[in-house]
């Protein structure tokens, strides 16, 4: 399956798991990856995640930015964003500031929408905004 989104995530992750891969264990990383294989475990990551078509993913997802293209089945948190392709299955629930689904997509689970606490700006917002962001932190 191929998209235009596809073809930058190719060109932006740092390391591959391939499609003949199947690891068991805890991902860090701070740069970018593509798994196209399997994966169990954990993945604590500050940077890129790109699950390819094909791929299945047996793990709780931390990371920066997250496009999913395979499956995963666990939870996920992205500080910046989410963007499910097509192809993307996710059993799980889903944590994030921004959140991209295309047709097609099998999302089983909750998506909670979170506020990134640097972008408040606390001299321009209403009193009552201010205390709603407090209060959800």
């Amino acid at each position: 399956m191929s998209t235009s989104y596809d073809l930058e995530a190719y060109q932006k992750t740092e390391s591959r798991l391939g499609a003949a891969t199947s690891l068991k264990g805890k991902l860090k990383f701070s740069t970018s990856v593509r798994i196209s294989g399997k994966f169990e475990g954990e993945i604590d990551s500050t940077g890129f995640l790109y699950v390819e078509y094909g791929a299945e993913v047996r793990a709780d997802i931390k990371a920066k930015s997250i496009v999913v293209g395979g499956v995963i089945h666990g939870n996920i948190e992205a500080d910046e964003k989410i963007e499910m392709l097509p192809t993307g299955k996710i059993y799980g629930n889903v944590r994030t500031t921004k959140l991209k689904i295309a047709d097609g997509v099998v999302f089983e689970g909750k998506c909670e929408m979170i506020r990134r606490g640097d972008l408040v700006d606390v001299f321009a917002a209403p009193i009552q905004q201010l205390k709603k962001t407090i209060q959800s932190v």
